[in-house]
């Protein structure tokens, strides 16, 4: 459990289990006591009353009255009867979605109680490939935030389809599982590949297995017979697709932690928790994740600490939300030796709840050290400038024009094209194939805002070949203007949606100025943008000011006519090629 950071490392277990031994037994006096707690023990499923938590070497000593082991040094800290829970533990994310660096992703969420992460870096390595991953891992220093980073296992997530920035070999997921920061693997999102046997797949996860990391799935698809039966077979341990209360009932019936969703736009919460308020079923394999928030919602609804209380509004008792936060998912992650409950020799992770249904955290204690206090973060987070390398990432053979962006009619088509549109659901990662009859107009089909309909555009951004791919979508109801935007899941190329041509045009030329982000333009006019040059993913500035920054693009989103939960994350997904 050694870190690496600007705090003292959490000590090994082993190497401090006779001064915890002594503490206990009261021959030594502990570093610090926590008094008059409601203890949440996530290992009974109780609240035990006024419990005392004995804490030394970053570690707990003793759990229940621990009056012996205060000493004149040790710092007493009176709890008033809040309640103790063990640290939230997000179990499956992608930082670069909240388009922030590491280390303001870690000052946004430790104040919400979030004291561990499990980050698959999978977007900016379709990017900048290993050097992305480890860019991301070394971000992680100086943070007492506990980032367990994953080795990304698809990228590009469909090999000889996808025109991504970078390629992760075989050999690269065997350096880097050598590494100590990283701890398992990402999602292995072709499922359909680990089915039919693809040998760099199957390789990737041997190597894994056989380096006891944990192997972190993706299995987006309704049937749960023989392909999901073989893709649990082949190791992956966890899976955060899941939309369907009988998805989660077939993943945890297998063995395979359910991750239940609940993100800036997939908001899957509400329904898939009927597995267990309705269907009854143990809820040991059922965790809690992000998978994708922004940093506007952390800041404003909370991390872990919001998806706790979103399971808790769907029916969930608070305790079981709060084991599916922790001990759920350290034992999915093979870490509940030292993380996840508030047991003897645990760290010293804590959270003190003024409220438990709300999961309201006051305090928050990271290797017994008081990090958060009422949300104001306790410590300084060092900063630190972004390597030249993570810049420079929008490489297009030059600025556009109208022309670059019509889609012919099929020759000799009438007015009337019958075309194929990709259709969105608000709040949904899954999109429906439609065909829709549209009208041609001198011999090209634009967008029709009065059937819904908006022009979709994607640009190779990594190596400037000039491929370009030109479609439709539906569903997002806007009236006028346009979006661009350098994050598109996963290679990430430069995605444009539109009601017009022309502002398409001034919204891909805008971004290539600012080295990618996110642009909202309207009759000629930029509405707002924010720049995102680490990759084109993420800011380097504080998280307070992005989050300004993505308010005013919601707005103007809602300006050209779209006032659907969080647009741009769903608009991110639809130049994604593996299956959802």
């Amino acid at each position: 459990m050694n870190q690496n950071n600007n705090r003292k490392p959490t000590e090994r277990l082993e190497d401090v289990t006779a001064a915890l031994a002594a503490v206990a037994m009261g021959r030594e006096s502990a570093d610090s006591v926590i008094k008059n707690t409601r203890l949440v023990n996530v290992n009974t499923g109780e609240i035990q009353e006024n419990i005392d938590i004995a804490i030394a070497r970053g570690r707990i000593a003793l759990v229940g009255n621990a009056t012996h082991t205060i000493g004149k040094n040790t710092k007493v800290i009176d709890a008033g009867g809040m309640y103790a829970t063990p640290g939230f533990m997000d179990g499956h994310l992608h930082i670069e979605s909240s388009m922030v660096r590491v280390r303001e992703f870690a000052r946004a969420v430790i104040p919400h109680g979030t004291t561990a992460i499990f980050p698959d870096p999978h977007e900016i390595a379709n990017v900048l490939g290993v050097r992305g991953v480890e860019f991301m891992a070394e971000d992680a220093i100086s943070t007492p935030l506990r980032v367990f980073t994953l080795a990304p296992s698809c990228v590009p997530s469909q090999p000889d389809f996808e025109d991504s920035g970078a390629v992760i070999s075989v050999d690269d997921i065997s350096a880097l599982m050598d590494r100590g920061d990283i701890y398992g693997l990402g999602e292995v999102m072709n499922f359909v590949g680990v089915q039919n046997g693809n040998k760099d797949l199957h390789k990737e996860m041997a190597i894994a297995a056989a380096k006891n990391k944990i192997i972190t799935g993706h299995y987006a698809m309704p049937e749960t017979g023989s392909g999901l039966n073989a893709y649990v077979a082949a190791g992956a341990r966890c899976c955060h697709e899941s939309e369907r209360s009988d998805d989660v009932i077939a993943k945890m019936r297998l063995g395979m932690y359910a991750q239940i969703r609940e993100g800036s736009a997939w908001q899957n919460v509400q329904e898939v928790v009927k597995a267990i308020t309705e269907r009854r079923v143990d809820s040991r394999f059922a965790t809690l994740v992000s998978d994708d928030i922004q940093i506007d919602t952390i800041l404003t609804l909370g991390h872990m600490d919001h998806i706790v209380r979103r399971a808790v509004e769907g029916g969930v008792d608070p305790i079981t939300a709060i084991q599916m936060a922790t001990i759920n998912t350290a034992q999915c992650y093979q870490m509940d030796r030292d993380l996840g409950s508030i047991s003897p020799g645990k760290c010293a992770d804590i959270l003190l709840l003024s409220d438990l249904a709300k999961a309201k955290v006051n305090k928050v204690f990271i290797d017994g050290e008081l990090i958060s206090d009422n949300g104001k973060l306790l410590i300084e987070i060092e900063q630190v400038v972004v390597p030249d390398d993570m810049r420079d990432t929008c490489r297009v053979k030059g600025y556009f024009c109208e022309r670059d962006f019509l889609i012919p009619a099929p020759e000799g088509a009438s007015d009337k094209v019958k075309t194929r549109v990709i259709e969105i659901a608000e709040s949904r990662a899954a999109t429906m194939a439609r065909e829709i009859d549209m009208s041609a107009e001198d011999g090209f089909v634009p967008a029709d805002t009065e059937k819904d309909i908006a022009k979709l555009i994607v640009v190779e951004r990594h190596k400037a070949s000039g491929a370009v791919g030109k479609g439709f979508v539906k569903g997002f109801r806007i009236k006028s203007g346009a979006v661009a935007s350098t994050v598109s899941h996963d290679a990430h190329n430069l995605l444009i949606l539109g009601a017009n041509d022309k502002d398409m045009v001034l919204a891909a030329n805008s971004l290539l100025d600012y080295e990618g982000g996110i642009v909202v333009v309207d009759d000629g006019e930029i509405l707002s943008i924010l720049p995102l040059p680490i990759a084109g993913l993420m800011s380097g500035d504080p998280a307070l000011i992005v989050a300004e920054f993505v308010l005013r693009l919601d707005e103007a989103w809602k300006e050209i006519g779209c006032a659907m939960n969080s647009p741009f994350m769903t608009m991110t997904l639809l130049s994604l090629s593996i299956s959802l």
